[in-house]
């Protein structure tokens, strides 16, 4: 039985999956490199905490008990002792993943379950050095971690069976909506299907056919308001599969066949202008109309995740 969870990495991801646990009355034990990074993130949870009370998701005493449920530890030895389950949440760079799984080889319990929230290499990858490739697994959380249901698995020919079906319950559990990859692709699954969709957007800014603000508005207000009920397997069912038939063939030759980054990208990270991070991408951003979005879109996740869960 899964009691006490670890997760490595306190950054966004990795403080939005603590939560995600702790709401749900996990031990959670969030470790990183320095005090810093750690304080960072108990203002992050604390911050979101404070959101989903105000939404009346969670109660004053809900809150109080997940606060509790989470420790913050810099001794990696002791974040993961006795844990029994530990999800790495730390940068994208493959040497320092295969260090962590180096290090944690000796410290944790034998039958501890270590999953990756990379959404960059595949498990393959990911087990070439590791001593216990068969307790190994990908649990893909989507930003924001706590409030986002998607979970992507994704298993190694060498993991075991049982670590899978654990892994499935345990999100869950946590009220995640998991899916499990039946075969090792790049970029996984949403992201797949979100690049496809990017990649047109930004031809057809290129192209000027619109604005960006009207670009978005059109996913926002057209297929990602239905997307978020009816999925596009279904959707195509339902509107006929000789109309998408018909659809396919007239629209797919004119769609954008490039295979690089879209050259709007490309010019604008050559001028450091790297969107709400740097102030300024597409758009234009000052620090307080970065947080009051996010605040926002917090906010409408929250009431899309009530009305889904009323419709089930």
């Amino acid at each position: 039985m899964i009691r006490k969870i670890t997760i490595i990495g306190s950054g966004v991801m990795g403080s939005g999956i603590a939560l995600s646990f702790a709401r749900y009355g996990y031990k959670v034990v969030l470790n990183d490199l320095t005090e810093e990074y750690l304080e960072k993130a108990d203002k992050r949870i604390k911050a979101n905490l404070a959101l989903l009370v105000d939404e009346g998701v969670l109660t004053s005493s809900d809150r109080e008990e997940a606060t509790r449920a989470i420790t913050y530890q810099t001794d990696l030895g002791e974040a993961v002792k006795e844990s029994d389950f530990i999800i790495e949440a730390i940068p994208e760079v493959i040497e320092m993943k295969w260090e962590l799984y180096r290090k944690i080889e000796n410290l944790k319990k034998a039958d501890t379950i270590v999953a990756s929230n990379t959404s960059t290499f595949p498990i393959s990858r990911l087990v070439e050095n590791a001593s216990f490739a068969h307790q190994m697994i990908i649990t893909h959380f989507f930003n924001p971690g706590h409030l986002v249901p998607l979970v992507e698995i994704v298993k190694h020919e060498k993991t075991e069976e049982g670590v899978v079906e654990e892994t499935l319950n345990l999100m869950r559990k946590i009220g995640k909506a998991p899916i499990l990859l039946n075969k090792e692709i790049s970029g996984f699954i949403a992201n797949r299907l979100q690049t496809a969709l990017m990649k047109e957007a930004f031809y057809l800014l290129n192209e000027g056919v619109a604005s960006a603000a009207d670009i978005d508005t059109a996913v926002t207000a057209g297929p990602g308001f239905r997307w978020a009920f009816t999925g596009p397997i279904e959707i195509a069912d339902f509107g006929g599969l000789d109309t998408w038939q018909r659809v396919f063939e007239n629209v797919a030759p004119d769609l954008d066949q490039s295979t690089e980054a879209p050259n709007f990208i490309t010019h604008l990270v050559a001028k450091n202008k790297l969107g709400a991070k740097t102030g300024e991408g597409i758009f234009k951003y000052e620090d307080s109309v970065v947080s009051e979005k996010l605040n926002v879109r917090d906010r409408y996740f929250i009431q899309l995740a009530k009305v889904k869960a009323k419709g089930e």
